[in-house]
């Protein structure tokens, strides 16, 4: 059996075309959040590149614990890819590099409880129902506040505010007037979708998918059902459990393929990313291979086929709305402009980017719970940014960043709430009357 330290080796020597060209320029440094607050070369994309060489090579042991240390604290956002004259394509050469490590370091036991939770339907049902219960009921709000940051409480309160980040947005109230707009003509038909339901934003952003379906059809777009689909497995490829993801990837591909869509639409943006990566992730499987591409071709974000098309006009929303990217959208996926578009079709609505929204939130998946020092930091950071717009909330297009961002906001006892696009212009829909 081939083992995770070969693969990575097969990986870099697939890349030696790109990588040999790399003319160590330091492009990638000042985008890398890590590098920026920890100044160690070993925590840049190019320090690290060179341990994945010295591991290949036989320089460096891949069971070291300076290897699984450097490789750990990267954040995966992929901020450096964009830079990069040479074209390297870190994301993919780091989640090889993390199964290395998961060869010789199994992850830690909060990770593995986490991974195995996402994992199974049942399981994370029962998890995150009574997190819903706790949230209605106002305790995860209570408990935030008043549960001290000392010692093993500092992660119950973390989780707390995680939880109560997660409530729906309250939109500002309006007139009499504003209301009951007449809906404007009936859209032309504009395809079929199905829509991924995901993990976390169904069990805890219901009320976004909801959204999402409302917008896309009252925008002309038939929302398929699609049975049987699941977690997309972007936390275990993070985490270097690549044959746990390529599982999950599998039933989400055979679970699609059995509808008829055009497009398969995705609300959160590391599950975009992760599910337009199935063909890399199955590129060396012959019986897959072609089925995780043709499924990856598919695979859009609802703000990117939203803005491609031009959303529809609703009633007037009056706010101020600060926007941060989400790396996973921004970097990944390249979609930059489209939830701008979302967010600049609701009238009356005033959208301020973020200072720095090209930078990683400290969120990344599991990050901000595995790595609370370091995501702290880089989450304090993005939290002071977002204040300093001195909008009425935030909106970013993934649960993992609604919900660091809004721990951090509710934590410093900010009035800002978060909210993802889609949901500001299903707000408008709703005043305008488009839906029966």
């Amino acid at each position: 059996m081939t083992s995770p330290t070969t693969t990575l080796s097969d990986a870099l020597a697939a890349q030696q075309e790109r990588l040999l060209p790399c003319v160590h320029c330091g492009f990638c440094l000042p985008v890398c959040p890590t590098y920026t607050r920890l100044g160690d070369e070993n925590d840049s994309p190019r320090g690290r590149l060179h341990l994945m060489r010295h591991v290949v090579e036989g320089r460096m042991n891949p069971a070291s614990d300076a290897f699984r240390t450097h490789i750990d604290r990267c954040l995966g956002c992929r901020a450096c890819e964009p830079v990069c004259p040479s074209g390297v394509e870190y994301g993919t050469l780091l989640e090889l590099a993390r199964e290395t490590v998961a060869e010789h370091h199994p992850p830690s036991r909060l990770t593995r409880m986490l991974l195995t939770v996402f994992a199974s339907r049942t399981l994370r049902a029962a998890v995150l129902f009574p997190g819903r219960v706790i949230r209605s009921l106002g305790l995860a709000s209570l408990m935030g506040r008043v549960v001290p940051a000392v010692g093993p409480l500092r992660g119950a309160k973390l989780g707390m505010a995680m939880l109560a980040s997660t409530r729906r947005w309250v939109p500002p109230k309006v007139s009499a007037e504003q209301r009951g707009v007449a809906p404007n003509a009936v859209p032309t038909p504009r395809g079929r979708v199905g829509v991924l339901e995901g993990c976390v934003q169904q069990g805890l952003f219901s009320h976004v998918n909801d959204a999402t379906v409302r917008v896309l059809e009252a925008n002309g777009y038939l929302v398929v059902p699609v049975k049987r689909q699941g977690c997309c497995g972007a936390l275990h490829v993070h985490s270097g459990d690549l044959d746990g993801a390529r599982t999950l990837a599998a039933a989400n591909i055979k679970a699609f393929e059995l509808v008829d869509v055009d497009w398969i639409v995705v609300n959160a943006a590391g599950c975009g990313a992760a599910m337009q990566d199935y063909g890399t992730l199955f590129e060396a499987d012959a019986e897959w291979s072609e089925r995780a591409g043709t499924f990856a071709a598919r695979v859009k974000d609802a703000t990117e086929l939203l803005a491609d098309a031009g959303p529809r006009q609703g009633a007037e929303v009056g706010c101020s709305i600060a926007y941060d990217h989400p790396c996973h959208l921004l970097h990944a996926q390249r979609v930059e402009t489209a939830p701008l578009q979302v967010l600049g079709a609701v009238p009356g609505a005033e959208v301020r980017v973020v200072d720095r929204a090209d930078e990683c939130c400290g969120g990344a998946g599991i990050y901000g719970i595995t790595h609370p020092e370091l995501g702290g930091q880089i989450g304090r950071d993005k939290v002071a940014a977002v204040r300093a717009c001195g909008a009425d909330a935030l909106a970013t297009p993934n649960p993992g960043c609604m919900m660091q961002i809004g721990a951090g906001l509710f934590l410093e006892g900010a009035p800002e709430g978060v909210l993802h696009p889609v949901e500001l212009l299903d707000t408008s829909y709703l005043r305008a009357g488009f839906y029966d």
